[in-house]
């Protein structure tokens, strides 16, 4: 049986996407640290839509944590077609005030777990000649974010090496997909620790007309994936911004985010 896996799935855009394409019976593997959460997701899916849907509790934040659910996939013969590699955690605020080992599990589990699923996975595809990755991004990829630069930077990584990656493995049949959401309404701003102040100084607080909700994602990525895109940005709104961005040179950009964030937080 061919599964769809997906991590960040008991929350946001994964907990979305799982959704609607359960309900394009794909047979999914959710991936999240919660097990309450993936157990009752994985039952209201099951109940739904009629696929088969199982779960693996793992914390990605780890080092460990991709090789071991590489081969809990390979132990249960579960063949995974397509891995969406949607985990992912923000940081906001002087990066020296930061604690490091946050940081550092931030790079952990946006770029280093993200390698190493990617790689893993691309092993079994690459023999078969068939199968697609998803990897997304952020906005924030387009462009340095001062008082969220470890988050942006890693955000960087994964669209510079998607991008490589999708011509490495163009001659193998292999679907690989950057999917760059914007400002989506999760808890993501809660999680990267983003006060109120920090959000509207980012130009990260969910203002109407400036967000998505994750259904509007999810939607959208399942559009590019049946269209068999390389590259989307969801949303018109972000796309113009994107074509705004690569006008501007990065050190504008990074002056500008910077003032606008010092401003918000500067004591009137």
């Amino acid at each position: 049986m061919t599964y769809t896996l997906i991590t960040g799935a008991s929350g946001g855009i994964g907990y979305a996407l799982a959704r609607q394409l359960a309900a394009k019976k794909h047979d999914l593997i959710l991936v999240a640290r919660n097990a309450e959460k993936l157990a009752q997701l994985s039952h209201q899916l099951q109940a739904d839509y009629g696929v088969q849907v199982v779960f693996i509790a793992a914390d990605l934040a780890q080092p460990e944590a991709a090789q071991h659910l590489y081969h809990e996939t390979q132990q249960h013969h579960w063949q995974v077609d397509l891995l969406v590699n949607n985990a992912g955690i923000g940081s906001g605020g002087e990066f020296m005030s930061l604690a490091l080992p946050s940081e550092l599990a931030l790079l952990q589990l946006n770029t280093a777990s993200l390698v190493a699923l990617t790689h893993l996975f691309l092993h079994p595809m690459r023999e078969r000649r068939s199968g697609t990755i998803i990897n997304i991004a952020s906005m924030t990829a387009f462009m340095p974010v001062p008082y969220m630069a470890t988050y942006a930077a890693s955000k960087v990584f994964v669209r510079s090496f998607t991008e490589a990656l999708a011509q490495e493995c163009k001659p193998y049949g292999i679907d690989i997909l950057l999917f760059a959401p914007g400002l989506t309404r999760t808890n993501f701003n809660e999680a990267a620790g983003l006060t109120p102040d920090k959000a509207a100084g980012l130009n990260s607080d969910y203002k109407p007309g400036t967000s998505q909700t994750p259904e509007e994602v999810a939607e959208e990525l399942v559009h590019a994936l049946q269209a068999k895109k390389p590259f989307h940005i969801s949303g018109r709104r972000n796309r113009l911004g994107a074509r705004l961005l690569a006008l501007l040179p990065n050190s504008f950009i990074a002056r500008y985010m910077a003032r606008s964030y010092q401003q918000q937080l500067t004591p009137q």
